[in-house]
């Protein structure tokens, strides 16, 4: 695989992640997203196969890890997976783009680890959990039961802020817009 940079955002489901990187996508010809492998189902009519995810059977997905095919993977919510697949890196590169993640918790740390100072890894959050059960219930994607899981995932996975390389602390989406413009153009230009 050629070499290019990776720029990782993420966050607790609800944090903003996704807005920031779409902003990031439609602003900037040098980076390309990184479309993510999992196991669930489509949410709503807008998410689309290869655009959104590569949505796969987890039979496939099992698969494709026996393969050695993912960077990284793990298994986010009970029978749900989710990866990173080195084709994609190369398909992102190959363009001569840089790579640009939309990942959970976990997965962001593992492509941290993996990539070394190739990458940047920055925690998007929101000022407190009240602010963050508030966005996931104006989404309405998810059921009661689905935001009480996020919730409680949400507080474990803060603890993890401190391995990330900077915090973007969302609250308003503005000047976060502006911020995490300012992070990819100091980390792309070196």
């Amino acid at each position: 695989m050629q070499s290019g940079k990776v720029i990782i955002f993420s966050a607790p489901s609800g944090s903003g992640k996704t807005t920031i990187v779409k902003h990031l996508l439609k602003t900037n010809s040098n980076l390309d997203f990184s479309i993510s492998a999992c196991t669930r189902d489509k949410r709503g009519r807008s998410e689309e196969n290869g655009k959104d995810y590569y949505f796969l059977t987890p039979t496939d997905f099992k698969e494709k890890i026996d393969n050695n095919e993912f960077i990284e993977w793990e298994e986010v919510y009970p029978g749900n997976f989710y990866g990173t697949l080195k084709s994609e890196i190369k398909r992102i590169w190959d363009h001569g783009n840089h790579v640009l993640f939309d990942v959970d918790v976990k997965g962001g740390l593992s492509l941290k680890k993996y990539f070394k100072d190739r990458a940047l890894a920055i925690f998007v959050k929101v000022p407190s959990m009240e602010v963050l059960e508030k966005r996931l219930h104006d989404r309405k994607t998810d059921s009661s039961s689905s935001i009480s899981q996020r919730l409680f995932k949400a507080k474990f996975e803060m603890g993890f802020e401190d391995q990330f390389d900077v915090t973007l602390v969302n609250e308003d989406l503005e000047k976060s817009l502006i911020k995490a413009q300012k992070l990819v153009d100091d980390f792309v230009k070196d």
